[in-house]
């Protein structure tokens, strides 16, 4: 997997002070996408094990409040399958810290239904995450006042929360 860039100091991507991972690689092609060079699988650098030990390094500080996965799409199969031993490494050392993963796909139709039905370490990721941004970016829907979403179709999801109860758990703002 490649990754476009990394901040280390992101408050635009989830509450508080976070560490942002924007991945490469993207099948949505979402029209008016705020960042179409990540749609290339090959765009960026690697995403090795120096990459990982440098994040888990800008996560240490208390005034971080967690992490962020976007890009590109995390979702993409060969990229939660990197991510996911990443993330086991996240929560082992930073347990307090939350999770967040923007994707383009809808979660009870894509994810639940159709990758945690393919792949069963889909629901190991999931269990990483603590909050998903889900739904692919609709230009005619954009609207910059919504909180953490670029378009109103997106959804922020208590991933957690909705696993536990089998229904999909909404964020409130």
């Amino acid at each position: 997997m490649n990754y476009s860039e990394i901040k280390n100091c992101d408050i635009a991507n989830g509450p508080g002070v976070r560490v942002t991972l924007f991945v490469s690689g993207c099948t949505h092609h979402c029209e008016g996408c705020f960042n179409e060079m990540t749609w290339d699988f090959a765009y960026g650098m690697p995403f090795d094990e120096e990459v990982e030990e440098r994040m888990l390094a800008y996560l240490e500080p208390a005034y971080i409040a967690g992490l962020t996965l976007l890009g590109g799409e995390p979702m993409e199969y060969g990229n939660w399958q990197v991510l996911l031993p990443f993330l086991k490494k996240v929560r082992e050392r930073y347990p307090e810290k939350n999770i967040w993963c923007y994707t383009g796909y809808r979660f009870e139709e894509d994810i639940m239904e159709r990758f945690c039905g393919q792949w069963t370490e889909m629901k190991e990721f999931l269990g990483c995450i603590d909050v998903l941004v889900d739904g692919e970016f609709i230009l005619a829907q954009k609207d910059i006042s919504l909180q953490f979403r670029g378009s109103r179709n997106q959804r922020i999801i208590l991933v957690q929360e909705s696993l536990k109860c089998g229904e999909t758990v909404l964020w409130r703002e």
